[in-house]
């Protein structure tokens, strides 16, 4: 993984210094959930600072575990305190200020009311199919797909 980081790094023409093989390379870790609703439905969140949906994650706080990370992430931004299913998807992209970012992602199930809060203004159950049109990035249907492989055996 470390040396697919460092291609990218380079090839984004990066500070020498960044991308050199001594330089140690902090990834940023994180946690989320694709929470599975009523009739086959999935949570998205929208986030106004980027203007993105996608599905509820977050970065890990030092010392936090990643499955704890993403029960924490979720209720921050659904309200939802949800209960840890089967592992879906680990995605690794770099980040908007460019730094190496890992994220593993859960099936989440809950039986609360989904509300908008911290970072997300608007929080939305829809279809798979609704959701693959409405998701903004490619890595986020790359997780949807494997949701919908683990869920409709």
């Amino acid at each position: 993984m470390i040396e697919r980081i460092r291609e990218r790094l380079r090839r984004r023409r990066y500070r020498p210094e960044v991308a050199s093989s001594t330089a140690t390379i902090k990834v940023v870790r994180a946690a989320g959930g694709v929470i599975a609703g009523p009739d086959g439905a999935v949570l998205l969140v929208h986030r106004p600072k980027y203007d993105d949906w996608t599905f509820p994650k977050g970065k890990n706080e030092p010392g936090e575990s990643d499955e704890a990370c993403a029960v924490r992430e979720v209720e921050e931004e659904t309200g939802l305190v949800c209960t840890l299913g089967e592992e879906l998807t680990t995605v690794e992209y770099i980040d908007r200020k460019g730094r190496p970012k890992t994220v593993r992602y859960w099936i989440m199930t809950s039986d609360g009311a989904a509300v908008a809060s911290n970072e997300v203004d608007e929080v939305r159950w829809v279809s798979p199919v609704q959701a693959r049109s409405l998701l903004s990035y490619d890595r986020d249907r790359e997780v949807l797909d494997a949701f919908l492989a683990r869920t409709r055996r």
